[in-house]
């Protein structure tokens, strides 16, 4: 029997050894020390190093410079026996190469190991960031058009406003050559028709600027489903657990694109910024208050102190954690797209307690 339980063990070592080695994610062992203890091949292969190199260096070492306080600082919470959820930091390869990894990691504290998991998310993060450089230029050029045009067009209207006024001061009974008098007309309808014209392209700019803010009665959890849907890998993997209630108010009249972008919005933010060791835990449910629809959503995340950032909170490329995903954008969009349709939006935080945004739509969008 002996015998047996040991070939038993034997087999079992020997199968979880082989699933180690042949694993295609980045599987390692590393010690409250530091240092890495264990890699399998697919660590010394992405990185470029062998695996004296890695187990002789301070496993920062081989962290991206940029990202090696905000790492440091999340290992802490991790050697108090804080499991770590799809942390996300660069690493510096032989070459000199940037890479992405997103990691899941598990402290044992009486072996003094953390036993970790990490994906190469590198292809991810260049798509991405090629996305947003797109979208981003794509935003600026199109705004710089459009502003171009409403100030060309405004600024042109002046002077031929100001052609006009002299063509009404023009006494022609004084005049009594009929060439000039024929000139003086061809003038006066051609300032006129360039008057119409301007008039006419600034109603079309308003016009199309109008339709991208259409406005249509939605249904919330309809909206909340499609980007739901959109980023339904982040939210499995972060274990986010989301509870929706949107009995009081069920539909709202808003824009669909502005509504879908709030949502994507708050829910990735309160799962980037969840406490370490703690998987998001959301809120997302519909008011009325004195005529007002009002939507609230709420995190139990690392929070805010509103003491410090009240004033700056929606205020462009913000940042008030140290995360190396944050541009100060997300609260900015979301403050705009609630305020260009009439409504307003209020934030409470407090520091490790959790955020709340309680956005009230425009009253005539009330049912």
């Amino acid at each position: 029997m002996i015998e047996k339980r040991n070939s038993i063990l034997a087999s079992d070592n020997y199968i979880f050894e082989h699933f180690f080695e042949l694993s295609a994610d980045l599987l390692c062992i590393a010690g409250f020390d530091g240092f890495f203890k264990k890699v399998n091949p697919a660590v010394t292969e992405l990185l470029g190093y062998t695996k004296e190199e890695l187990f002789s260096n301070p496993i920062n070492e081989f962290v991206y410079t940029e990202d090696r306080d905000y790492t440091a600082k999340v290992r802490k919470e991790l050697l108090n026996n804080k499991p770590l959820l799809n942390f996300e930091n660069r690493y510096i390869t032989k070459k000199g190469e940037i890479v992405w990894l997103s990691w899941t990691s598990m402290p044992i504290a009486d072996e003094k190991l953390v036993y970790a998991i990490a994906k190469n998310i590198t292809h991810n993060k260049k798509m991405e960031e090629e996305r947003n450089l797109l979208l981003s230029n794509f935003t600026k050029v199109n705004n710089d058009i459009k502003r171009l045009s409403y100030t060309s067009s405004h600024d042109l209207r002046a002077p031929v406003n100001n052609l006009l006024s002299i063509f009404s001061l023009l006494d022609v009974s004084k005049i009594d050559d009929a060439e000039t008098l024929q000139f003086i007309e061809m003038l006066k309808l051609t300032t006129e028709n360039l008057k119409q014209a301007l008039n006419d392209y600034l109603d079309i700019l308003i016009l199309e600027n109008n339709v991208t803010e259409q406005v249509e009665e939605l249904n919330l959890n309809d909206s909340l489903n499609t980007v739901m849907r959109s980023i339904n890998s982040l939210i499995q993997n972060s274990k986010a657990t989301i509870q929706i209630d949107f009995s009081e108010v069920e539909k709202i009249d808003f824009n669909k694109s502005y509504l879908e972008s709030i949502f994507l919005n708050l829910i990735t933010n309160s799962i980037k910024y969840a406490k370490p060791g703690n998987y998001p835990s959301i809120s997302i449910h519909s008011k009325k208050i004195n005529g007002f629809d009002q939507l609230i959503f709420s995190d139990m995340g690392i929070g805010f102190d509103m003491g410090i950032v009240k004033d700056k909170i929606f205020g462009l490329h913000q940042k008030f954690h140290n995360h190396i995903d944050s541009k100060g954008i997300g609260l900015y969009l979301v403050n705009n797209h609630v305020t260009s349709l009439g409504g307003k939006i209020e934030v409470e935080s407090k520091i490790n307690e959790g955020t709340t945004f309680t956005i009230s739509f425009k009253k005539e969008s009330t049912k």
